[in-house]
């Protein structure tokens, strides 16, 4: 089967799989590969000589400027090579150079090698190219595939370019075209953003466009935003992950730079992201995109003040655990210890503190900035004393209501730190067979004072 269209022009269609900050400031490796078109229709004339000696000597000289460029790694599949036209081989795609460092030799020996022979399997190609890049969530890919004519194998590129689009692969692509007709264009328009040179030198320069975009400089700077939307907020752990595939691109600390603002970081900018800022509670932004050569700016509303539980005027209750919900919630939201302040997205909050018995509190507001404090009744410290093991428990007693604190199961002596009240023990010892030898005694229970209270 003959190719359908053979089309006295270039194509040069550009996947771009872009994320990174500037090669000083980042190591995220940039990995370009070329799909090159040797099929027989590359033998015809363009202006001045052959396609496919105008095309290898544009992209031996592209190679050559970036083996330059630090962080970045080439690699070669080519389509058309192996088998001659007829029969038509479909299958005629393979990925020549594998991706390595230091391989722009072995990629410029190999176009110097081959010879134009077969068909143009454009889709296949595109398909096969995404499993030669290895895995790595946070590498920079790029994918320039070079041709002269349409898809010849009854393949869809234009679905193949979705797919990968989709599965988060490649970016849109971007169509060189050089003398294309209008209805060229309009078949090219569902593979990516769509460019057409007149010359070779509009070719070059279309060409060189392409290239420089492959290694223009992303940033991202993520603000985090205050009350009154200030970028203020820091200091607090991010995920980015894919929002397609749920893979965590990258975790970090958020930082503010030497100049006082938001520092920037590198992100690969073909993949759609949620991020997940660990504030309490934490904040999800959905739905990003990442935009290639641009200074990028996500923004989450993160206003947070600061909540601090304290005690009295000792360490008694020093690393007392907070269970912490949401006003009206009964899902724990945190558990803070006393004495150690934490940051909470404002709002209000309901507390529980685990003392001997409970402390609570309720709808309490955190304000933007600022420090809540919340004070803890000093307990006393109560001493119990038994004359053998037994059973039985202490009790607060309010309102005429009687409610326990902690049970006595098998013990002898019993240290418990109680908030101030009213109480009353209950104890019988464990080889009583009547319950009528059960001893109660009550006792009050007053800040920073010990008590014993012994049954002997």
């Amino acid at each position: 089967m003959q190719k359908k269209l053979i089309v006295k022009a270039f194509l040069i269609v550009f996947f771009g799989i872009f994320s990174l900050s500037a090669y000083a400031q980042s190591a995220i490796k940039t990995r370009i590969l070329f799909i090159f078109d040797e099929s027989n229709s590359m033998l015809g004339h363009w202006q001045s000589e052959k396609k496919i000696d105008v095309a290898k000597t544009m992209l031996i000289q592209m190679v050559d400027s970036l083996k330059k460029i630090e962080n970045v790694e080439l690699a070669l599949r080519m389509y058309g090579h192996q088998s001659p036209v007829p029969p038509q081989d479909c299958s005629d795609t393979r990925l020549e150079v594998p991706f390595a460092p230091n391989n722009a030799e072995q990629i410029k020996q190999k176009l110097r090698m081959t010879q134009p022979k077969g068909t143009t399997p454009i889709a296949r190609s595109l398909e096969e190219c995404a499993n030669d890049f290895p895995d790595c969530l946070t590498c920079r890919n790029v994918v320039i595939l070079i041709t002269d004519g349409i898809e010849a194998c009854d393949g869809d590129p234009c679905a193949i370019a979705m797919a990968l689009q989709s599965k988060g692969i490649v970016l849109k692509p971007f169509v060189i075209g050089i003398g294309l007709e209008v209805e060229f264009k309009e078949a090219f328009e569902c593979v990516g953003d769509f460019y057409n040179a007149t010359s070779e030198t509009d070719f070059r320069n279309i060409l060189n466009q392409v290239i420089k975009k492959a290694v223009t400089s992303t940033t991202v700077q993520i603000n985090l935003l205050d009350s009154f939307d200030k970028p203020t907020e820091t200091n607090v752990a991010i995920t980015l992950q894919n929002q397609a595939s749920g893979g965590i691109v990258q975790n970090l600390v958020h930082t503010m730079n030497y100049k006082g603002v938001p520092d920037t970081v590198a992100l690969p900018s073909h993949i759609q992201y949620s991020m997940t800022v660990h504030t309490i509670p934490p904040v999800t932004v959905n739905n990003i995109k990442i935009i290639e050569g641009k200074h990028n700016i996500l923004k989450a509303k993160t206003p947070q003040g600061e909540l601090n539980i304290i005690s009295g005027a000792g360490l008694e209750l020093d690393g007392t655990p907070c269970i912490v919900r949401q006003s009206g919630s009964k899902t724990t939201l945190n558990v803070q210890d006393m004495f150690e302040p934490e940051n909470y997205i404002t709002g209000k909050y309901d507390l529980e503190v685990l003392t001997y018995p409970r402390t609570y509190f309720t709808d309490v507001q955190i304000s933007q900035s600022k420090t809540t404090t919340l004070r803890v009744p000093q307990p006393g410290v109560i001493n119990f004393q038994f004359p053998s093991e037994g059973y039985g428990g202490v009790y607060l007693i309010k309102d005429k209501t009687v409610t326990l604190v902690k049970h006595f199961t098998e013990i002898k002596t019993e240290s418990i730190k109680l908030q101030p009240g009213d109480y009353v023990a209950v104890f019988r010892p464990k080889t009583a067979t009547q319950t009528s030898m059960s001893r109660e005694q009550k006792f009050t229970v007053q800040s920073g004072r010990s008590l014993i209270i012994s049954f002997k």
